[in-house]
């Protein structure tokens, strides 16, 4: 298939590769040409593109864009510019991290146009180009199942993942699911999805963090002598890893991160955090819903910016490790375009 990536950076830049590798055309485009070239350089076969109009002309009908951009201002400026430059059956995907409500007010406006929507939650980070990503969609049936062939190109496939007992026995279950992929249901849904899978997520570092600082701080002057270990990090994680009922791609991350620096004096454990999560919160409240779990690990974060210690700086190191994510000295904004982590 044809179609244009909007917005080259870590993850939209291996996306287009990702998708040259599978045979599929790529139009390139983002607001730095420099960007372009070198993503063109990387996937074979893409076509560059000046700018919105010019990778319009560049697509033939029905045309398909995928938006990777920051949440907020920027990927609401480009759909808008995008929608008035297509006819009636185009399709306009956003991959990144938008507010879910944001994405059904989108759909409905584009429909009235003839314009399809589909929002993609889209996980992986920046080893998604090798690993693939795992996706969870939302939009109408007839977009989604025209658009199959790119998402089952960047999805990771059954790899060496154990299938699950049981679930060949029921003709209900999506078999896209196996595959890395799932149809959640309309506009909004995959975004939906996407953002309570980032709110699980800081739950679950934050559980890893602070057993790993109860460990370390087992040698402290405060304990009776005899009640003092000295427990090497890097090597509890790495056991951990074998077999345990606590490994995860996560874990994996943390044993990376130790055997490297053990003291993680490279990080800060200023956490940021992203609109996932504290929308993830939200949606707890408004659907009458308990997360002390999450909600304690979001505020979690809130403090590190004020005062860390070694449980948030491997926070920082597993949020490094998966997406790249630099550590933030400011606070972030709760719906900004600059606070969307895509992951």
């Amino acid at each position: 298939m044809q179609i244009g990536v909007i917005g080259l950076g870590r993850m939209g830049g291996n996306i287009s590769v990702r998708l040259s590798r599978h045979g599929h055309e790529v139009v390139l485009y983002d607001h730095d040409p420099n960007v372009v070239t070198k993503v063109h350089e990387r996937a074979q076969g893409s076509a560059e593109a000046h700018g919105l109009t010019d990778m319009v002309g560049k697509l033939a009908a029905p045309r398909v864009f995928w938006v990777m951009l920051p949440a907020g201002k920027i990927t609401e400026d480009t759909i808008d510019t995008l929608s008035g430059l297509l006819a009636s059956g185009d399709i306009i995907i956003d991959g990144g991290n938008s507010f879910y409500k944001d994405d059904i007010r989108r759909a409905k406006a584009l429909r009235e146009k003839g314009i399809h929507y589909v929002d993609v939650g889209t996980s992986g980070g920046v080893w998604g180009l090798e690993r693939g990503y795992c996706m969870m969609i939302g939009g109408a049936k007839k977009a989604v199942e025209l658009i199959d062939p790119i998402l089952s190109a960047l999805a990771p496939g059954l790899g060496e993942v154990e299938r699950t007992a049981g679930r060949g026995d029921t003709a209900k279950l999506d078999p896209r699911a196996e595959q890395g992929y799932l149809h959640c249901g309309p506009a909004g849904s995959g975004h939906f999805v996407k953002m309570v899978h980032n709110g699980i997520e800081y739950g679950m570092m934050e559980a890893y963090a602070e057993g790993f600082d109860i460990m370390r701080n087992k040698n402290s002057h405060d304990l009776q002598e005899d009640e003092r270990f000295e427990l090497n990090m890097a090597d509890i994680a790495e056991v951990w890893r074998r077999g345990s009922v606590v490994s995860s791609w996560l874990l994996d991350l943390c044993a990376s991160a130790l055997a490297k620096n053990e003291s993680l004096s490279d990080y800060t454990g200023q956490v940021a955090d992203s609109g996932e999560g504290r929308w993830t919160i939200e949606a707890a409240i408004e659907e009458a819903v308990p997360a002390p779990v999450l909600t304690a690990s979001l505020f979690t974060r809130f403090r590190s910016r004020t005062d860390n210690n070694y449980a948030e700086k491997l926070l920082s190191a597993m949020r490094f490790q998966f997406g790249g994510h630099v550590e933030q000295h400011l606070t972030e904004k709760k719906h900004g375009g600059d606070v969307s982590e895509v992951k």
